[in-house]
């Protein structure tokens, strides 16, 4: 099956656990992988106006990626939904930072893209609301029914 990794957000700003970063690592090793970091633009999204708190407007990613593509809100970019699609994956594997806001945006732009968004349920970690990301994995189910973990992946590669 030909698919792709999205790390969503996985940068210091959002303070990963070590655990998380070097679970993504492994599986990165193994998949074709892009990236996204969100930086801030109160020009392109009022996080300081709206909610008193904004992303750093400098930061990179934490886990190496073929390609890093920057965004200034919750939704992955329409250049970052080209570039996938081009790629001609069946599916998209998708992880980080946090389930139920940007990784779930992530999950929306890729469906309405066409494409098979499937949550790698334990290289996932939500924000300070559900740092489990519980709700984030429910809403993903529910949206988009594809779920998966990281030992599933690697042992699908292998097989």
């Amino acid at each position: 099956m030909q698919q792709v990794l999205l790390i969503v957000d996985v940068q210091s700003t959002f303070s990963p656990s070590e655990k998380l970063v070097d679970g993504i690592r492994v599986l990165s090793a193994h998949i074709p992988t892009i990236a996204s970091i969100e930086l801030h633009d109160e020009q392109v999204t009022p996080f300081q106006r709206q909610l008193g708190w904004h992303p750093a407007s400098e930061d990179v990613a934490l886990v190496e990626a073929d390609k890093v593509f920057v965004k200034h809100g919750y939704g992955q970019t329409a250049e970052t939904l080209d570039y996938i699609k081009r790629l001609g994956v069946e599916r998209v594997l998708v992880c980080g930072l946090q389930t139920e806001t940007c990784v779930l945006a992530a999950g929306f732009a890729l469906f309405d893209a066409g494409l098979t968004p499937t949550l790698v349920t334990d290289l996932t970690m939500g924000s300070s609301l559900d740092r489990s990301g519980q709700l984030g994995i429910d809403l993903w189910k529910h949206h988009f029914g594809h779920v998966t973990t990281a030992a599933e992946v690697l042992a699908g590669l292998k097989g």
